[in-house]
């Protein structure tokens, strides 16, 4: 059962502490990836073969399996799925930037120039759930900002074939090419490169502890989006929040996995029982109680304050992946909140809109690394390049300047580049 905090009335380790089991998988990680490095397509089949139970004849997708794939699916579902697309496009658009450009007087040019990334990989899991969301929230910013290829790698099913509606997400997002490969070895082989897979410039996409580790051990020779935690939500709700409707957005957070967070704060007794008593009761009708139970009894909590506004300090110190403000006037509060990876406002706003349809990004910072981090965007998918022009009366106005800078660092060399250029002989 969920538990009830006071939270003027225990301590701030009870509230804020989260223990976890450590699941040590560096050695497994570091094996696997020197053995991809190595070996290249032959162990990308031997690790499906050994890891998902199924022996491929080639690891890539083809479009005749991607056209049956469509054939195979629902058309509502298609179709809900180019209305979720076309939300997320329009939304990340407002992100697309341009470069600048600074003339100042005395011939000086400063600049910058955005340049998109020439190749990203994209992982999608599989396992106990398919993600077609992953696959648009990933892959339509990179499209956005210009990527050159986009790779998607995803662990193929028992019968060799992907996810039909995983590969008709891909399509839809635009990706170019996909692989049957999942886990350690998927990461491997984009950050790599095999016969079959190309190396990418940046890993993006969620994952199991295998496939975090793996982003962690390639991080340097690639780039990463991040290492992502285990799902998060926290609901901030007045005493006149509908119960059944918090304990919904707190189950839909805990069907996600074992070791999810589904957090209640309130400055309602009365709302935190009746919260607590529904939980019980859709958890026991939950198809995925099995995985709900123990995120709810192991890490959920509800946390009574005195007030709304110590509940907006208990979140900011939180610093939740995803944040719901359940009152009438929610954007009273929004300034408020410093912390969060994704805000959702109002009593009929539930975090599954994020997650699917709304528009906005559902890859977010976890495990309280919202104080310093952003959701993906489309700035994740490029690269700034400045550049600076001095002519010759420019450089030999400022040079004393900087020959002076150059000599108090002992920069002997920096200052003679500079100081040389005061005449042309």
């Amino acid at each position: 059962m969920i538990r009830i905090y006071d939270f003027n009335a225990v301590s701030d380790e009870e509230i804020f502490n989260r223990s976890e089991d450590a699941f040590n998988v560096q050695d497994a990680v570091t094996d696997i990836i020197a053995t991809v490095k190595a070996q290249k397509d032959t162990a990308l089949l031997a690790y499906t073969e050994k890891f998902d139970k199924v022996k491929l004849d080639a690891l890539q997708v083809s479009e005749q399996e991607i056209a049956q794939a469509f054939a195979d699916s629902d058309p509502e579902f298609i179709r809900i799925m180019r209305d979720a697309a076309a939300n997320i496009e329009a939304y990340h658009k407002n992100q697309v930037r341009q470069g600048f450009e600074i003339k100042k007087e005395g011939g000086i040019v400063l600049g910058q120039k955005i340049t998109p990334l020439a190749k990203v990989g994209i992982y999608v899991p599989g396992g106990t759930a398919a993600y077609p969301s992953t696959v648009l929230m990933n892959s339509i910013p990179a499209k956005l900002a210009g990527v050159g290829e986009i790779v998607m790698v995803t662990p193929p099913m028992r019968d060799g074939r992907v996810n039909p509606a995983i590969l008709c997400a891909a399509k839809i997002a635009g990706v170019d090419k996909i692989f049957k490969i999942g886990g350690a070895q998927a990461v491997a082989a984009l950050a790599y490169g095999t016969e079959s897979v190309p190396a990418v410039d940046k890993i993006v996409g969620p994952g199991n502890a295998f496939v975090a580790e793996a982003k962690r051990q390639v991080y340097g020779k690639v780039a990463i989006d991040m290492i992502a935690g285990p799902s998060e939500i926290l609901v901030l709700a007045d005493g006149r929040s509908n119960p059944a409707f918090v304990a919904a957005d707190l189950l839909s957070q805990a069907e996600h996995d074992k070791m999810a967070s589904a957090v209640l704060v309130t400055d309602s007794v009365q709302l935190a029982l009746a919260v607590q008593a529904e939980v019980e009761r859709q958890l026991s009708i939950l198809p995925r109680k099995q995985i709900a139970r123990p995120s709810i009894d192991n890490f959920g909590k509800i946390i009574v304050c005195a007030d709304l506004w110590q509940g907006i300090e208990v979140a900011n110190r939180i610093a939740p992946e995803h944040l719901e403000i359940c009152v009438d006037n929610p954007f009273d509060y929004l300034d408020k909140i410093e912390n969060a990876g994704s805000v959702f406002l109002g009593r009929y706003c539930p975090e599954a809109l994020g997650d699917y349809y709304a528009g906005t990004n559902h890859t977010l910072p976890t495990s309280g690394t919202a104080k310093f981090s952003s959701p993906l965007s489309v700035d994740d998918f490029i690269k700034k390049i400045s550049y600076t022009y001095y002519d010759r009366n420019a450089i030999q106005k400022a040079a004393p300047d900087i020959a002076v800078f150059a000599r108090k660092e002992g920069l002997e060399a920096h200052a003679r580049s500079a100081e040389i250029r005061l005449s042309d002989e």
